[in-house]
């Protein structure tokens, strides 16, 4: 079964620890903070301060996914904040290799994100050290965007690459995720769902949403 990662990207952030634990009571799988700088993406969101927070709130997995430029600079404070898992941009640091390599030395699972018109060629010499591949199906930077359906074979060939080389790690998917796309995105070869305003936006609740997701994977 695919694991559920809400983002608090969505989320209320005036009840932002009572959210998580909504997220955790509901059976969510861990839990993602979306960093964003404004330059890597066009949006400011918010840094190791609230990976700290949600830290707090949960005691499943946190994963600060870092939409900024020279990630490699911050690692050391997200690792003291919290996060479980940091995931970098390939497109973001021309030292991907080395930021990998730092994540692991501080004791943290490490994973690389790709944007939408990234191929996945371009990870194909550093799968074997990685927890994590991240493939953005829509473009980053904003909550509630549609899926980008052709993303669905870029899916299936990084699937297929992680096979081929022997890569043991997760295969996530963010954005869009919804009840509507999900199966077609684990048909496709994802393990790992991140969803945001479909958890955090559902009209019925957290835990509705959460359930909606499980029920549509069934």
């Amino acid at each position: 079964m695919a694991l559920i990662v809400p983002s608090i990207l969505s989320a209320d952030f005036a009840r932002l620890g009572q959210q998580v634990e909504e997220a955790q009571a509901a059976g969510a799988d861990r839990i993602q903070v979306d960093v964003m700088d404004g330059r890597f993406v066009p949006n400011i969101t918010v840094g190791p301060l609230i990976v700290e927070a949600v830290r707090r709130h949960t005691s499943l997995p946190v994963e600060a996914h870092l939409m900024i430029v020279e990630p490699e600079r911050y690692l050391e404070e997200f690792a003291r904040a919290g996060a479980d898992l940091i995931i970098i941009h390939q497109e973001a640091t021309p030292h991907l290799h080395r930021a990998i390599q730092r994540i692991h030395a501080l004791g943290k699972r490490a994973g690389v994100a790709l944007n939408p018109a990234t191929p996945c060629v371009m990870l194909q010499d550093i799968l074997t050290a990685l927890d994590l591949t991240l493939l953005m199906t829509v473009n980053p930077g904003f909550g509630g965007q549609s899926f980008i359906r052709e993303s669905l074979p870029k899916i299936e060939r990084l699937r297929a690459m992680l096979q081929q080389h022997g890569a043991i790690c997760d295969l996530e998917v963010d954005g869009g995720v919804a009840p509507e796309t999900a199966r077609d995105v684990v048909r496709a070869g994802a393990n790992v769902l991140v969803a945001g305003s479909a958890v955090y936006g559902a009209p019925s609740g957290v835990a509705a949403g959460i359930s909606a997701l499980r029920a549509a994977l069934a």
